[in-house]
């Protein structure tokens, strides 16, 4: 079938375009999609930080609606909402153990363009176009693993749900499964963008005080407030690492780094108390040394990367769809809705930090 897709080239990051879409095997998902979140990690292809296979439709939180299904799949319907998560294989040990976050074939499935049968779905002609995170959702339609489709409730508006198969999923997934704080422990999160922010909600969520965000934007910081931070830090003015140790007497019980930042992962460390925990989920374009007897060893800190927040979407996405119709988690307000032919705006608003979570609309037509 014919899409309409935003095909990124070495040459064009973005450039709309007819391509063809293979119908779903057996067990794929035909979808079509509603909206797309814009992503720091679509940027980090861009730059050249993490490299695709050109040409590529990247892409790859996307939301839509179940248009058909191949003979083999059970979990999805024609007509059923859904969010699009990341690839994963389902039978490493990693995955076998529930942290499909962690699956040992996560770069393979979502960076080398093409699926588990060694093909991309998506081409141009004669020539195959890489698929992104198996899914591609700058795109009218996309073709997808079972895997990748989370089924959501009607009621909740899909203009606003693609975030949380990556971004969202990611910040509130690393506070709630991997540092997993008790009630009453400090927590701080460094860099206030929706990654950050929607860790800070889960760490509200799990009961966590005191809970500091630090970054270098006023205006984001007073958002923080408004989410849940207890307190705020601006670490152009003040020893960000000092003033944690200040509020919490003894340093914090957990951080989580998003920005990639070495100074800023370095005092993420170093704001830890005794036995603390730091999660690192940014990809950064520097090197960060370390003394890691001073800085790991005699504090016996604990220093962790983790990916899409060694979640499994279909456990998850839910979850935090509840919470948001619950009014726990209210990421609606990060979001800037952009028209399709409107990426490149919506690429450079988020680059420069003036809207947190863009969201494509690619289906003008949906009504929530």
């Amino acid at each position: 079938m014919e899409i309409q897709a935003m095909l990124t080239t070495e040459e064009s990051d973005f450039n709309k375009q007819t391509l063809q879409l293979d119908e779903p095997k057996a067990d794929e998902v035909l979808v079509r999609i509603v909206a797309s979140g814009v992503c720091h990690t679509d940027a980090t292809v861009l730059d050249g930080s993490l490299p695709v296979p050109y040409p590529a439709v990247l892409g790859h939180e996307g939301s839509g609606i179940v248009e058909r299904v191949g003979s083999n799949v059970t979990t999805v319907e024609p007509g059923d909402h859904v969010v699009l998560g990341f690839s994963y294989c389902g039978h490493c040990d990693n995955c076998l153990e529930g942290n499909a976050g962690g699956c040992e074939n996560m770069m393979e499935l979502n960076f080398a363009g093409k699926n588990k049968y060694g093909v991309s779905p998506i081409h141009k002609e004669e020539q195959e176009v890489s698929q992104f995170f198996g899914q591609s959702s700058f795109a009218t339609y996309s073709t997808v693993d079972e895997k990748n489709v989370v089924k959501i409730d009607k009621e909740a508006d899909l203009r606003l749900l693609g975030p949380l198969g990556c971004g969202l999923m990611t910040g509130s997934g690393t506070v709630l499964n991997s540092l997993a704080p008790e009630a009453g422990t400090s927590f701080v999160v460094f860099g206030t963008g929706a990654v950050g922010l929607s860790g800070m909600m889960a760490a509200k969520i799990a009961g966590c005080y005191p809970i500091i965000a630090v970054d270098i934007h006023d205006s984001r910081l007073e958002l923080a407030k408004e989410l849940g931070a207890t307190h705020t830090i601006n670490s152009k003015n003040e020893d960000a690492a000092e003033k944690i140790k200040e509020i919490t007497g003894k340093g914090a019980h957990y951080s989580l780094e998003t920005t990639g930042v070495p100074e800023v992962t370095l005092a993420a460390i170093r704001c830890l108390r005794v036995k603390g925990e730091c999660a690192t989920v940014a990809v950064g374009k520097r090197d960060l040394t370390i003394n890691v007897t001073n800085e790991i060893m005699t504090k016996a800190v604990t220093l962790k990367g983790v990916v899409e927040g060694d979640a499994v979407p279909q456990l998850i996405i839910p979850k935090l769809v509840k919470f948001y119709q619950n009014g726990q988690f209210p990421f609606d307000k990060l979001v800037k809705f952009y028209e399709m032919d409107d990426i490149q705006q919506a690429f450079e608003d988020s680059a420069n930090g003036s809207t947190i979570k863009p969201i494509l609309i690619i289906d003008k037509e949906y009504q929530a």
